[in-house]
């Protein structure tokens, strides 16, 4: 059985959160003028008006540019067309000749496939320079996403560092909560870097029969700093749950 990755293209739009007493009141027209117009495109699904809210010339912390945001962007709604997207400011301050913003974006979507309807839900920390109304350094800082289908998705914690380092071991758990009974549950574990083609392609896992309780890895991380998706996926006969978080890597000491 195939399922697909989706945190790889939940990371293409804009998420904010100040932590200022009340960001929202003391952000600079520019700031929360950009983020009222990037939820209302997204929500419209105008992909040209999301676009024209990156600079020409914008940098990304994952190699993307204007093109292949737009073409994620494309691919993404073609799967869920129903996407709704909020985005709180969470802090801002001045950076050179513009502002420095700190978001989230909370992103939930539905996706049929055949009789299978997929819940999607995601949330986006991302910190982004804006200078003139337009967005010329976005890094994404941290993200989570999550699908579930079925009438009885298992719900799965999920033990992962935000961080480690170069070369690093790690820990990866996907642990289900409620009591299995006679349940047999297969998945799998997925580990990506994160790089503009993720955004772009569809990646599909290999379900194994899982032991009780879930899924329990060890894995270790790249010598370069690349970030990386790592998700899990687990199938019951009820339902199905896939997890997916970004794993920040960091240089060694």
């Amino acid at each position: 059985m195939a399922v697909a990755l989706v945190a790889s293209v939940t990371s293409v739009l804009i998420s904010t959160h100040v932590r200022a007493q009340k960001p929202a009141t003391t952000a600079p027209a520019q700031v929360t003028n950009l983020l009222t117009q990037m939820d209302t495109a997204a929500n419209n699904r105008n992909v040209q008006d999301v676009v024209g809210l990156f600079a020409d010339n914008f940098t990304h912390s994952d190699g993307l540019t204007r093109q292949t945001l737009k073409e994620a962007l494309n691919n993404l709604w073609k799967r869920y067309p129903n996407l709704k997207y909020r985005t709180e400011l969470k802090s801002w301050k001045p950076a050179g000749r513009g502002v420095q913003a700190d978001t989230i974006t909370y992103i939930t979507g539905t996706q049929t496939d055949g009789d299978r309807e997929f819940k999607l839900n995601s949330t986006l920390e991302a910190s982004q320079v804006i200078e003139n109304q337009k967005i010329v350094r976005q890094d994404i800082l941290n993200e989570r996403s999550q699908i579930t289908s079925g009438t009885n998705p298992p719900e799965l914690k999920i033990n992962l560092p935000e961080q480690v380092r170069a070369g690093q071991e790690f820990t990866f758990d996907a642990i289900v909560q409620e009591p299995l009974g006679d349940d047999l549950l297969v998945g799998a574990a997925l580990e990506e870097p994160v790089k503009p083609e993720g955004y772009l392609n569809v990646t599909t896992a290999n379900l194994e029969a899982l032991p009780a309780g879930g899924i329990f890895k060890v894995g270790k991380a790249p010598q370069n700093t690349a970030n990386q998706w790592l998700s899990a996926v687990v199938v019951r006969h009820d339902g199905i749950t896939m997890v997916t978080q970004r794993l920040k890597i960091i240089g060694t000491r």
